[in-house]
């Protein structure tokens, strides 16, 4: 048996009580480590809530050596956690299709997700999102155009955009990194976006959620990881009032929809 859990967003108290039953009754529990992390709950917590040893997975561990997964399903209960809600990345779909070509039973424990928290703290509608998009640390001479490609197509649809912005090892995006990044490639591409949405520490007790141009944006300390970022379309009249009030937007000459 192999249950996918999700572990909601910001530390160990966010996990429901049907996937911790779940994984103190395992006999085997493994934790990906690369989508999404736990920034309020440090490994020993969560061994400490769970009372089982964690298995650290990479990347690779998952879409290229998944076998001790499996086999661990395959003999026993083994649990699959991600931070947030499961199955988001391709990597856990795959993963589940490849358990199921082995005969193993499947289940899937829901979380909250980043996708639904940052409509309840920017107040942006979330039938107006179209497809979101993932910003990477550029590289040498190599900065992908993709996300800013993604934007500005919604942009012209009139929808919202999800930017995910890269974790790397211990190295994570931030929001005025984001903000930098893309507004170079906006002046390779002649974009402009007009207003962006910064959200920091979903989940917490303190999150910090800031709407403003990308020089509002640019110098606003935004404080520890994880961050996200959205850039929204034209506003309607009640987003509009929301960022306002909830998201230090100035009043000013924003799009309405």
């Amino acid at each position: 048996m192999l249950t996918f859990i999700g572990l909601g967003l910001f530390d160990e108290t966010d996990i429901s009580l049907k996937g911790l039953s779940i994984i103190r009754e395992a006999d085997a529990v493994f934790l990906e480590t690369y989508t999404s992390r736990l920034m309020g709950a440090d490994i020993p917590a969560l061994e400490s809530l769970y009372g089982k040893p964690l298995r650290l997975l990479s990347r690779e561990d998952v879409e290229q050596h998944p076998d001790p997964i499996l086999d661990a399903a395959e003999i026993g209960s083994a649990v699959f956690l991600t931070a947030g809600d499961t199955m988001v990345s391709t990597t856990h779909a795959d993963l589940r299709i490849r358990a199921s070509e082995r005969g193993i039973r499947t289940e899937i424990v829901h979380a909250a997700s980043i996708a639904s928290a940052v409509c309840g703290l920017s107040g942006l509608q979330n039938y107006r999102f179209g497809k979101s998009c993932s910003l990477p640390y550029p590289e040498a001479r190599w900065m992908p155009t993709t996300p800013v490609e993604v934007i500005a197509a919604n942009l012209s649809q009139n929808l919202h955009t999800l930017v995910y912005l890269d974790i790397q090892n211990e190295r994570y995006m931030r929001v005025p990194e984001a903000i930098w990044i893309i507004e170079e490639i906006c002046l390779k591409l002649d974009v402009t976006i007009p207003l962006y949405v910064g959200i920091a520490r979903a989940g917490s007790k303190n999150p910090i959620v800031y709407a403003g141009s990308a020089d509002d944006l640019k110098f606003v300390d935004f404080g520890p990881p994880l961050h996200i970022l959205i850039v929204p379309a034209a506003l309607h009249m009640m987003e509009r009032e929301y960022l306002e009030r909830f998201a230090n937007l100035t009043p000013g000459n924003y799009p309405i929809s």
